[in-house]
This record gives C-alpha cells, sequence and structure tokens, in this order.
C-alpha cells in the first residue's frame, strides 16, 4: 500500500521504519526541516520500563489538586479557560484508582518491555549508535519514609516481569560510582537493570536517514498537515501546505498535535500537551558525572548520561501548547544536579529546552484504526515516548498487516 505517516517524531518514524519493512510505500510528512524536532528532540534519556508506571493513582490525585495552588512542585498546573484540559483532567480523575493504577500500568509494561527490545534489534541490524548506555537505571528516594512507600509500584511491577533490585545506600553508590559523594543524602532506592539511555534524537535523525536511503522512505520536511480529505469511510488524502497527498492508508503519529487533528473528524482522541523541561550540559569533569541514568524520586528528577554530556529533565506543567521557557524554569533542576554530581559540570554552558508530551489520561498510548477503515493511530505516549515508540511502531505494522501481533493486545489496540 501508499501509507502516509503524519509526524517524524521517534513514534512516526518507528513506524514508518516498520511499515516499509513490510514492503509499503511510506511517506512521512513533518512541519519541521528535519525529523525529530518536536517532543523527540530532548527527554530524560531513559528507556526505562522500570517507569511503566502510570501517572493516574490516588496518590497523583492529591499532587493534581496541590498543583492547582501550589506552583512549585514538579507537576504545575496553570489554570486557564480550555474546555479540552477540564474534559482530560475529568477523564484523568476517573483513573485515579488503585484498580485502574495496576491495569494501565501492567499494559504500560508490556509494551514497555517490547519496544526496549525493538530498539535495541533496531540498533543490531542498522548500525544506528545513538550515545546508548545499557547499565540500568536507578530510581532512588532521599527518605527512609519515601522509600518504604515508593517502592510499592515497582515491586508491582516485578510481579509482572520487570527485573529489580531493592537497593540500599551503599550498595547504590557501588552501582553507581558517580552518587558515591552524596550517598548519605540517599536512604536508598530501585536498580532495574535492563533499562537503559540514549539519545532519541541521534536515533531518529538516522533511523530516518537509514529507512530514506534503504527503504525507499519518502520525507517531506517543512510541510504542514492542514486536515484530510474524507470520502464516506475512507480518508483519500492528507491535505498539507504542499497540496494533497492521496494514499492507501494514513497513520497519526503527530505527538500532542493528534488530539487537534483527530477531533476535527470525530475521533475520540484525549490527547493533551504536558510540557516537560531539559538541560543538557557537557561535563566539565566526567569522573564526577553519573554512569547509568537514574531518578531523584523526591526531586521529580531524572538525567542520563549520554557520551560526554550530562542530560536533566524536571517538571510536567499544563499550560496547553505553550512551548517558551525562561533561566528561571530550570533553577530547581540544576540546583538538584549540582547537589547530587557536585564540580561535574557549568550551568552556564547548559542547551536548554521546553517541548510538549502526549499524554493520555490513563497514561497508556493509542494504536490502530480510528473511525474510518485506513485511518490509524499511533499516538499519546506521553512522559515514555522514547521507551515506547518502536515497540508501537511494530505492533502497528502488525495490524496494518493483519499479522498477530508479538505481544498481547488487550488495552493496547484503540477503540473509538
Amino acid at each position: 500500500m501508499k501509507i502516509t505517516v503524519l509526524g517524524a517524531g521517534v513514534v512516526g518514524t518507528a513506524a514508518a521504519y516498520y511499515l516499509a519493512g513490510d514492503g509499503h510505500e511510506v511517506t512521512v510528512i513533518e512541519r519541521h526541516a528535519a525529523p525529530a524536532r518536536g517532543t523527540s528532540q530532548s527527554n530524560a534519556g531513559l528507556v526505562s520500563p522500570g517507569d511503566a508506571t502510570a501517572w493516574a493513582s490516588p496518590a497523583a490525585l492529591k499532587t493534581f489538586l496541590r498543583a492547582l495552588y501550589n506552583h512549585d512542585l514538579g507537576i504545575k498546573v496553570r489554570l486557564r479557560f480550555d474546555p479540552y484540559f477540564l474534559a482530560w483532567s475529568l477523564r484523568f480523575l476517573r483513573q485515579c484508582t488503585v484498580a485502574r493504577l495496576r491495569a494501565n500500568s501492567q499494559v504500560k509494561l508490556r509494551l514497555a518491555l517490547y519496544s526496549r527490545d525493538c530498539i535495541n534489534a533496531i540498533s543490531a541490524e542498522t548500525g544506528i549508535g545513538y550515545d546508548e548506555r545499557k547499565k540500568g537505571i536507578l530510581y532512588f528516594f532521599r527518605s527512609q519514609h519515601s522509600l518504604d512507600t515508593g517502592t510499592d509500584n515497582y515491586r508491582y511491577l516485578a510481579e509482572h516481569g520487570l527485573p529489580i533490585e531493592i537497593v540500599g545506600r551503599d550498595r547504590l553508590a557501588e552501582l553507581e560510582p558517580g552518587l558515591a559523594g552524596v550517598k548519605e543524602k540517599i536512604a536508598g532506592g530501585v536498580y532495574s537493570p535492563i533499562d537503559q539511555t540514549g539519545d532519541s534524537r541521534q536515533f531518529v535523525e538516522k533511523l530516518a536517514a537509514h529507512a530514506a536511503e534503504k527503504l525507499g522512505v519518502k520525507f517531506l520536511y517543512g510541510t504542514a498537515v492542514e486536515g484530510l480529505d474524507i470520502e464516506g469511510k475512507r480518508v483519500r488524502a492528507v491535505m498539507t501546505s504542499a497540496g494533497p497527498i492521496a494514499g492507501d492508508a494514513v497513520v497519526i503519529s503527530m505527538g500532542p498535535e493528534s488530539g487537534l487533528l483527530g477531533r476535527r473528524y470525530g475521533i475520540d482522541l484525549p490527547v493533551y500537551p504536558v510540557k516537560g523541561y531539559t538541560a543538557t550540559i557537557p561535563l566539565e569533569d566526567e569522573s564526577k558525572g553519573p554512569t547509568m541514568g537514574g531518578a531523584d524520586e523526591d526531586q521529580l528528577m531524572a538525567y542520563s548520561r549520554l557520551g560526554n554530556r550530562l542530560r536533566l529533565a524536571s517538571t510536567a506543567e499544563f499550560t496547553g501548547f505553550d512551548r517558551t521557557h525562561k533561566p528561571s524554569d530550570f533553577a530547581t533542576m540544576f540546583r538538584t544536579g549540582k547537589d547530587l554530581f557536585p564540580g561535574a559540570f557549568d550551568e552556564k554552558k547548559a542547551e536548554l529546552w521546553a517541548g510538549l508530551r502526549p499524554m493520555m489520561p490513563n497514561s497508556v498510548p493509542v494504536i490502530g484504526q480510528a473511525r474510518y477503515e485506513n485511518l490509524y493511530l499511533d499516538t499519546g505516549h506521553g512522559h515514555v515516548g522514547w521507551t515506547m515508540a518502536c515497540g508501537s511502531g511494530k505492533f502497528l505494522a502488525d495490524l496494518v498487516a493483519g499479522r498477530k501481533p508479538e505481544i498481547d493486545p488487550q488495552g493496547l489496540v484503540y477503540v473509538n
């Protein structure tokens, strides 16, 4: 078939790679001048099945409500008149039960474990390198109370297939020498040995180049999606700033904009943007930086080692489609980073960035056919899009081909 993929982030590019591998003639439409210039440009760098716990939970409900008036939290809610945010919030609140938390986390973990294997398989098949490190990730807590309560979700993931080790501060410092000097500030944590790290932008840029050169995928950069030409139960063409592009099937992988497009055509797609901030900093002294990825669970900051660079990431801010940032937005992040890795970096050399994560109320992406016979979705991956993108691309290709997916589709296939 002739298949048009909307979006050249990690999700859309991975989908295009697998679809082209099945012999389809694939065209990718991207409004930016190059791949991975939206949500996939920068993130914590974590490929993290260990972070598969869904956001919506009884604890998250309390934090969400506190964020309405306390803007110093890692989660920030800027009140504004936005009926879509109100509708999204109500659906999010309905997911904040223990039963829904467990069910949603199981689905995320299943896809995350599968996707990690897909990322590694793509890297092996294509020779793509992306400053990857396969040393695991540490999720640590600063107080005994937060350690005692915070490990519950990790233990649940362990019951469903995630290998973990609960570690004290001495074992943590043994695993991560970069934290040895501050281990007295840490009560302990969770080590997920199969988690890994890497630069998603590098990965997407190289995968797009490979897909274009070896698989014949056509990338149309600097081209905006303006709408869909629909007749009856089928999409005839994608209307773009470069004119209509006809095809046999269309895949929506437009990140946070997916919901905007879907709503115009009666698709129930509650994707809402959640803003996150990152700083990428050259290491002044590599021996003082981390050797693997990690997450400071009390300070709500994640980090990864990307070659000779340190990536810091923090904050989940509900502020619509605003992508702007200012230096003060990164102050807490830098303070935490310097506390953990003193002398490792100079914040004045940081490359600052803010982008939007496409969040679903249940934290589970939507994949599959939607409303029209030849329209597919592969979107809504939220804060772990880098982790789940390749698995969802392969899963989608199986659905398009009519093959039985390699993992259980329960909870993943889109139902409109």
